[in-house]
């Protein structure tokens, strides 16, 4: 199984890579930007678990490392 874990900042926190990469490609004649926010994407290959079980080992994952749940939402995706 594959699980794709999404890492963001929350609404509300200061995205300072996300305003560099907005600045930049207005930059470079992208001028429609209004803003851009940065994150992650994390895939995981999990072989031989249920999808129950595999979701809640990666939530477990996220919240003890992939992400900071502090100032970071997540999203978890699982294909087989």
């Amino acid at each position: 199984m594959k699980a794709i874990v999404t890492v963001g900042l929350r609404p509300g926190v200061l995205d300072t890579q996300g305003k560099a990469v907005a600045s930049a490609l207005k930059g470079l004649g992208f001028g429609d930007v209004e803003s851009a926010r940065v994150g992650k994407i994390i895939e995981l290959d999990i072989p031989g678990l249920d999808p129950a079980t595999a979701e809640a080992q990666v939530r477990d994952m996220c919240e003890k490392l992939l992400a900071n749940t502090v100032i970071e939402s997540y999203r978890i995706e699982l294909a087989p």
